[in-house]
């Protein structure tokens, strides 16, 4: 299962940051865990802490330790995989609708406006250009919703 995920990783290729930035992340993920209310929200929430765990690993952090029980690993994998899958996906389109050049790298919640500034003069994009294209492309992937 370690090679999958590590080769997972390797394709979505997210920044690897130093000991402290991931055991941060790990924490953070498991405090809107700990906060989040309902099934489906606490599942995807879930998810994150599997996903910011399983990048900590695969970017060489393996003395960071799993905050919950094993089995909720398994769950939070089984949500992990086509969530960030799809925004990964969603990213690289994006980008290319925008100029056929940016080879876009990214998975975080496109429904976080706010968020595509910062993504934007990451990949030296007009913002207001992806925030249109972003809403406009967001109505036909309806899982990202």
């Amino acid at each position: 299962m370690k090679r999958i995920i590590n080769k997972w990783h390797s394709m979505l290729d997210m920044p690897k940051k130093d000991f402290e930035w991931h055991q941060q992340d790990v924490l953070d993920e498991l405090q809107e865990f700990n906060e989040a209310k309902g099934l489906i929200n606490k599942w995807s929430e879930l998810s994150d802490v599997v996903y910011t765990y399983t990048r900590a690993h695969w970017s060489g952090h393996e003395n960071i330790e799993y905050p919950l029980n094993k089995i909720s690993f398994y769950v939070g994998l089984f949500y992990m995989f086509p969530k960030f899958t799809l925004r990964f996906m969603f990213y690289r389109v994006l980008g290319k609708r925008i100029d056929k050049s940016v080879l876009m790298k990214e998975v975080r919640n496109p429904k976080k406006i706010e968020k595509l500034e910062h993504i934007a003069r990451k990949y030296n994009l007009n913002p207001e250009q992806l925030k249109i294209e972003a809403i406009k492309l967001m109505k036909n992937w309806i899982f990202l919703r």
